[in-house]
């Protein structure tokens, strides 16, 4: 296994409710990683010797921000490249700004990915990113703007803000798009040609994402063991493709394997491979728990927290 990075999807809850998000973020989301957590994973990953970046998520990883700059310099400590994922909801002003990600400055080998788009915003860029961004640069800490392609007409994205780079990335219809975002998608495919994942390797992963509840995805609700019961190195060390009747489906055919493999109804068109996974998944679910978990990615614990 090539793994390198690990993903902290720190909480799986979030000031807003984007209309494109993976793993449902909401106010409404339940589930965070304690400061004993983050500090286990670190240690393991440690054992590993392969990784070499932590990635801090979410949700929204500043609603928890003792935790997560506590996780920041213990991962720091342990030799990592860190990198936190932010919407910047805390960047009221550039002078707040500054104060928020000062810790990040003073640890050093650390790095900021702010959010922002027209899922975000009316603008590409928010005026809380902006602020963010400004800050950031202000303090010496490297900063990129992340923005995912939005599928109405609409104006062009800028390439740069304050000097930062602005990353235009596809918008995957899984989880809340696969719902809320389906019906704008201007291109869609036959299910017979998702025939293969475009995004990640999942026989040989280069990262993983592990979550609040310490479930271990390979591509988010596929999972291959749990760290609160099994060691990582544990985990990798058993990884085996032929074990994992999802993953095994998906690297010999994609998703369009998911379907033929168990028999699964289906559309004739979709907007995406994510989309065909995530549809095909939501009918497997019951039947692979252990491995098509946990509900709040599926958008169920948001269900439950709403009645």
């Amino acid at each position: 296994m090539s793994l390198s990075g690990i993903h902290l999807l720190l909480t799986y809850r979030c000031d807003m409710e984007c209309d494109h998000c993976f793993v449902w973020g909401s106010p409404n989301q339940t589930g965070v990683m304690t400061l004993r957590d983050v500090k286990q994973l670190l240690a393991q990953c440690v054992e590993l010797k392969t990784v070499d970046y932590i990635s801090i998520e979410g949700g929204e990883p500043f609603l928890y921000y003792p935790v997560m700059i506590e996780a920041v310099r213990e991962a720091v400590s342990n030799g990592f490249h860190v990198e936190v994922l932010s919407n910047a909801y805390w960047a009221t002003c550039f002078e707040d700004a500054v104060k928020w990600l000062r810790p990040l400055a003073e640890s050093r080998n650390t790095e900021l990915s702010v959010s922002s788009d027209l899922y975000h915003g009316e603008e590409w860029i928010t005026e809380h990113a902006r602020n963010a961004v400004l800050a950031a640069k202000k303090l010496g800490i490297p900063v990129e703007v992340l923005a995912i392609k939005y599928p109405k007409p609409s104006p062009k994205c800028p390439q740069k803000i304050g000097g930062a780079k602005v990353g235009l990335y596809e918008l995957m219809f899984k989880g809340r798009a696969a719902v809320k975002l389906v019906d704008l998608a201007t291109v869609k495919k036959s299910w017979k040609e998702f025939t293969e994942c475009p995004y990640e390797k999942l026989d040989s992963p280069e990262r993983v994402h592990i979550d609040p509840f310490g479930h271990v995805h390979v591509c988010q609700g596929i999972c291959i063991g749990n760290a609160w019961k099994t060691p990582l190195p544990r985990i990798f060390e058993n990884y085996k493709v032929a074990k994992n009747p999802i993953v095994k489906a998906l690297i010999e055919g994609g998703p369009t394997a998911l379907v033929e493999r168990f028999g699964l109804p289906h559309k004739d068109v979709y907007a995406d491979a994510c989309h065909l996974c995530y549809e095909a998944r939501l009918m497997l679910k019951e039947r692979f728990p252990q491995i098509l978990c946990p509900p709040q990615i599926y958008g169920e614990g948001l269900k439950a927290n709403r009645a």
